[in-house]
């Protein structure tokens, strides 16, 4: 990882000016701090595009890391496609490593209701983990108004081994950035108006009900609000760190 143009104490005080910037500017600053060592992520949903419209207003080919789980709803994948090509964006999709191949195929059904942690892990983590690997700086889409852990987000956050991590639209609400989608008569996802409001994989996600929280079709009943990009789960190296009874280090190498 490439050092820092900033110290710890200077990304903080930057951190607090920006509580009261644009995400243009936040963006645009980022940009020219950590180019081309910088990466944005987005899921393309409805609510991403206002932060890939700004961003490749900014430049155009910013790096654009997409997380294909292998479990998207098809109308996900035909909209990134979409975009791809009408909007001539610099796609990188990211899967999980080769070696859960197998293992994932064979229980690509019960994982997701049964340990949706560790599919979340394999399918998400891990692989944002490998393409972040070498960057210095990573624009998210995420807001204080989605969760309870998201409300107690920075604007930028300092990673494991120097990334930092930088939130442009923290402060924004669910109003901004729908009156953002109007003014540049932005595409909505096929599936918004089927009631997904907030979309991830297809075996955990849900339309929801006029009146409920938008992210209330997210693993529903499960208990489970985030996938672990944004939580301390991003922080963990190996499985043993969020699964310990996965924990194979005691076991003899056997023999020949």
């Amino acid at each position: 990882m490439t050092a820092l143009p900033f110290d710890p104490e200077e990304i903080r005080r930057l951190s607090q000016k920006f509580e009261t910037a644009s995400p243009q500017a936040i963006i645009a600053w980022a940009v020219e701090a950590f180019w081309p060592d910088i990466a944005i992520s987005s899921s393309f949903q409805t609510h991403s595009l206002p932060l890939l419209h700004m961003a490749i207003h900014i430049r155009r080919d910013i790096r654009i890391l997409f997380l294909e789980t292998g479990m998207h709803f098809w109308e996900t994948l035909f909209f990134r496609e979409t975009l791809e090509m009408k909007w001539n964006l610099n796609v990188v999709d990211l899967r999980p490593d080769d070696r859960w191949n197998n293992f994932l195929q064979l229980h690509w059904r019960e994982l997701p209701h049964q340990d949706p942690n560790l599919c979340c892990y394999l399918r998400k983590v891990q692989p944002m983990q490998k393409a972040l690997e070498g960057m210095r700086a990573w624009i998210t889409g995420i807001r204080r108004d989605q969760t309870r852990e998201r409300a107690a987000a920075q604007i930028l956050e300092i990673l494991p081994e120097g990334l930092l991590k930088i939130n442009p639209l923290l402060n924004w609400t669910e109003a901004e950035i729908e009156a953002y989608r109007k003014k540049y008569d932005l595409p909505e996802h096929p599936l918004y108006a089927k009631g997904y409001l907030s979309i991830g994989c297809a075996p955990c996600t849900l339309p929801v009900k006029p009146g409920e929280p938008v992210r209330s079709g997210r693993w529903a009943g499960s208990g489970k609000t985030e996938c672990g990009l944004h939580t301390e789960m991003f922080k963990d190296r190996s499985l043993t760190d969020i699964h310990p009874s996965l924990d194979l280090g005691q076991l003899d190498t056997p023999e020949p």
